[in-house]
Order: structure tokens, then C-alpha cells, then sequence
């Protein structure tokens, strides 16, 4: 079946007739060459078929004709990129707009489609931790699953960052009785306001920095903070009635970027961490990884490319006398 890598067909029409245009005109002047010398055109007609032709070979080069596919070995050489996001009630505080879960939703969209040599993978954590989208390749499903995220996925309680750090040391441990393979390098993204109410982070940290994972925190929130919204209307109170105001902690957050050799960054409606958190997880060398085998497309690009060639050499070395007494 016939496919094209470049199916803009609209602008090869355009350049298309814009090439006849400039035929016809060439044609034209010709003739009124022809007559003020009191002579006739003549042998024009296979010329401007040559060029015609060779005018549509190029273009079909160009749009890149493949038919059928072909089996092309790819050696990745990727990361482990796991996103950890906080969920708990307190990312639905407004002092980020449009919400602090939103706001981070949309920047690790973007984040996602830079990385497509790399396994990508999901975890939400509140007072629990969950494994949305294991690691894979397929940017389209883990950017479908941040798309819906939202603070009542897990049951309401007092977040711990423990347990989703936790939860990916599990995912690296190596299975019992699977072939080993060359560890490859991890990079954690850690999503949140800072609220921890867990436990101590010290064993999970220790374990990470064995195994050469990095963490890189991202703190959503400011100091001042915000009071957090309920769905049907109101604030979420405390014991006393008392509605509570959230705050960015960034303590926690940046000791876990400093124990891992990673870095923190911030997402208020002034500053944007992103940028500087791409480019250090770009900077982190991926590992060599075993040779995969992806399905291409075999682009035939190279058969009217050579016909239109061909013709254009003709048209230049066989020479006609176009005017004639």
C-alpha cells in the first residue's frame, strides 16, 4: 500500500501550478520572440514535457512515496524517567493557576513529548501510592493518563512521600529468574506541594542512592499558600472548623533532590522550573540498552528522484533550434 512521509499535498499542488505557470509563460514569450524575428516556434513540445515531467518526479520525491515496511534494528541507549505526582487535596490550592494539579498537568505534558527514547512511567501518591502507567514507550498513554489526573483518584488522608518512592524501588528490584541485563539509569520527577505527614525518608533515600537513581523535585506551591477549595463549593476545614491554608514546603523537597545528586525546581505563576529540570534530565547519560527492532516505513523516494534527474539531464544536453525563419 502506498503511503507519503510528507502528505501535504495542497502546498505540492501549489508549487505544482506554480511551475506551469512559469512553463507557459517561457512558451509565450517564445512565440513573441518568434514573430518579431519573422520566424515560428517549433520542437518546443517534448522539451516542456521533459521539464513537466521531471517538475512532478521532484515533488513526488519530495513528499516521500513508501510503500510497504521494513524491520530496522534500533540500539537505545535511554533512561528510566519514572513522574511522581502528588494528588492529595492540598494540589487543588489556587495560589498556582489555575490549580496547582493543572498547572503541573500541562507542564508534564510538554515534558513527556521531549523524551521518545525513553521509558516513561506514572505514580500518584496521597496518603497512598498507585502505579497509573507503568514504565513504556508509548508517550501517548502516559501523557493520556496525567491528562486524568485528579485529587480524587486516591482516598482523602495525609500524604507521605515514602510510599511512591517506595513503590519504584519495588519496580527496579531486579525479578527473580528473568536474565539480567545492564542497569539502566533512573530519573525521578517528583510533582508536589512538599506536605509530607509520612515517615522517616532516610532508608528509602539510602536505597535509591544505591542503585544511582536521581530525584528531581519540583515544589508547586508558594509560601503564602491558599485556602483549598471543595468541589461542592466551600474550603476544607480542620478539626476546628477552621478552614486550612496550604503551604509550599520545600524542605522535604530539597533534600531529596540534594541526597540524590538531583536538583529542585519551583512552578509558581512567576517562575517556571521546567526549563532548568529538561535540560538536567537531558544532560543524565542514558545506559546502553539491548538492540530493539522497529517496523519503518520504506520510503521509495529514491526511484522518482532519479527518473526526474534523468529527464533534467536530458533537457540540458539535447539542444533544439527553437526559432526557424
Amino acid at each position: 500500500m502506498l503511503s507519503w512521509a510528507y502528505s501535504d499535498f495542497v502546498l505540492a499542488a501549489l508549487g505544482l501550478v506554480l511551475a506551469l505557470g512559469l512553463l507557459v509563460r517561457h512558451w509565450r514569450r517564445s512565440n513573441r520572440l518568434a514573430l518579431a524575428l519573422g520566424g515560428r516556434a517549433r520542437h518546443r513540445g517534448w522539451k516542456a514535457l521533459l521539464r513537466v515531467l521531471a517538475g512532478v518526479l521532484l515533488l513526488a520525491a519530495a513528499l516521500g512515496p513508501a510503500m510497504g515496511v521494513s524491520q530496522q534494528p534500533v540500539r537505545t541507549a535511554g533512561k528510566d524517567v519514572w513522574l511522581l505526582v502528588d494528588v492529595s487535596r492540598s494540589m487543588d490550592a489556587p495560589d498556582v493557576a489555575p490549580s496547582r494539579l493543572l498547572r503541573a498537568q500541562a507542564e508534564l505534558q510538554d515534558l513527556v513529548a521531549q523524551f521518545p527514547a525513553d521509558r516513561l512511567g506514572l505514580v500518584i501518591f496521597g496518603a497512598e501510592a498507585v502505579v497509573q502507567c507503568p514504565l513504556t514507550y508509548d508517550q501517548g498513554a502516559v501523557q493520556t493518563f496525567i491528562s486524568t489526573l485528579r485529587t480524587s483518584l486516591l482516598p482523602p488522608g495525609p500524604t507521605t512521600l515514602g510510599a511512591p518512592l517506595e513503590l519504584v524501588l519495588d519496580r527496579m528490584a531486579p525479578i527473580a529468574g528473568a536474565p539480567t541485563s545492564a542497569p539502566r539509569t533512573t530519573a525521578l520527577v517528583v510533582v508536589s506541594d512538599g506536605e509530607d505527614f509520612g515517615e522517616n525518608l532516610e532508608p528509602a533515600l539510602r536505597a535509591l542512592g544505591r542503585t544511582g537513581a536521581r530525584i528531581y523535585t519540583v515544589g508547586v506551591g508558594t509560601a503564602a499558600g491558599a485556602k483549598i477549595p471543595k468541589a461542592a463549593g466551600g474550603f476544607v476545614t480542620d478539626g476546628k472548623g477552621k478552614a486550612v491554608q496550604t503551604r509550599l514546603r520545600e524542605a522535604t523537597l530539597l533534600q531529596l533532590a540534594a541526597q540524590t545528586g538531583g536538583q529542585y525546581v519551583e512552578l509558581t505563576n512567576q517562575q517556571n522550573g521546567f526549563g532548568p529540570l529538561l535540560r538536567a534530565l537531558r544532560g543524565m547519560q542514558g545506559a546502553a540498552e539491548q538492540v530493539r527492532t522497529v517496523a519503518v516505513a520504506d520510503n521509495r523516494y529514491r526511484y522518482p528522484l532519479a527518473a526526474a534527474l534523468l529527464l533534467l539531464a536530458l533537457d540540458a544536453v539535447l539542444t533544439v533550434t527553437l526559432i526557424r525563419p
